[in-house]
């Protein structure tokens, strides 16, 4: 996998292209198709991959996301599973993965 700053230097340096960055909320519709969407995404192109941990009270999203979330949380979903699956799946991958969270989650980890 390559840093997110070397990404961004590559796309500068060629042109100036845009970034392909696509997201999923981890956990939706489980924890192994995240991981299987995650390869797919890298292997089609994706520059980044932005991975969103759900969150119980995701106030500043909108309304598809704060349903992935539900349904995530409501299969058992946590940050430590999501944590997981990136550590297991990351080194297949080029794309970098960000990961799309609050700060409670991590404050009270």
């Amino acid at each position: 996998m390559i840093s997110v700053s070397h990404c961004f230097e590559s796309l500068r340096n060629n042109g100036g292209q845009c970034a392909l960055i696509p997201f999923i909320t981890a956990g939706d519709p489980d924890l192994e198709t995240t991981a299987k969407a995650l390869e797919v995404l890298d292997s089609s192109g994706a520059d980044l991959i932005e991975l969103g941990v759900p969150y119980s009270d995701p106030l500043a999203d909108g309304p598809v996301i704060q349903a992935a979330a539900t349904r995530s949380l409501s299969r058992g979903t946590t940050l430590e599973s999501v944590l997981e699956v990136v550590q297991t799946v990351s080194p297949r991958l080029r794309s970098p993965i960000i990961l799309f969270t609050y700060y409670n989650p991590i404050l009270y980890r």
